[in-house]
């Protein structure tokens, strides 16, 4: 049985595009996200935001990334790429509910999903949230072509807001669609479910106690 091909995006993406995927998708994607890894840096995001400023990189229905980047910085402008790298997106999870609804995000993404909170957000607005394979830097590094602007120089490379320009990113995968459906949901209910069999299997039975 052979996988089905992966779904060429292109971002940002429009509500309805959100809404249109489904959990499970394997997706490439082009066009423009930004990324950070900081926590100052979306803390600093969720500041702005309250306060009714406009941030410095556009991000209003747009795509943003738990992901850090490495590139040349040739006076004050971004060159070549060296690496991404995701990261958990977990970390953040008591921010994005603020940033997914005051940008209307139609797409998120990193390693390890994000909170219910998160999760009601995105239903609200339509946003997807892609789920990064950890341990593949190189593959996705691959999908990105270039830098094309930062933000908050005053923070390390990796914690800027730095605006990618993608093409052939990924593969990465639908882990919570528009709809709040969830990858992270199903597989803990089923470990739920399983753990009275798991906590069974290891206690010791009647046989093992008369063989000690």
């Amino acid at each position: 049985m052979t996988s089905p091909s992966p779904i060429r995006l292109t971002l940002p993406l429009t509500p309805e595009a959100a809404r249109a995927l489904k959990v499970g998708d394997v997706v490439l994607l082009d066009g423009d996200a930004v990324a950070t890894v900081g926590m100052p840096t979306q803390k600093r995001m969720v500041a702005e935001l309250e306060a009714g400023r406009e941030l410095p990189l556009s991000l209003r229905a747009g795509t943003f990334f738990h992901m850090g980047v490495s590139y040349e910085d040739d006076d004050g402008r971004p060159g070549a790429v060296h690496y991404v790298n995701p990261t958990t997106s977990s970390r953040f999870s008591h921010l994005m509910p603020t940033l997914i609804r005051g940008l209307r995000l139609t797409a998120t993404g990193g390693k390890g999903g994000l909170s219910q909170d998160s999760v009601d957000a995105m239903r609200e607005v339509g946003c997807v949230y892609f789920s990064f394979v950890g341990g593949a830097s190189a593959l996705l590094s691959e999908g990105v072509e270039a830098v094309t602007d930062c933000a908050w120089r005053d923070l390390i490379m990796q914690f800027r807001l730095n605006r990618l320009r993608l093409g052939g990113f990924g593969p990465v995968i639908v882990a919570i669609d528009a709809h709040g459906n969830s990858i992270y949901e199903r597989l803990m209910t089923s470990a739920r479910e399983r753990l009275p069999e798991i906590i069974r299997s290891l206690r010791p039975t009647e046989t093992d106690n008369e063989t000690n």
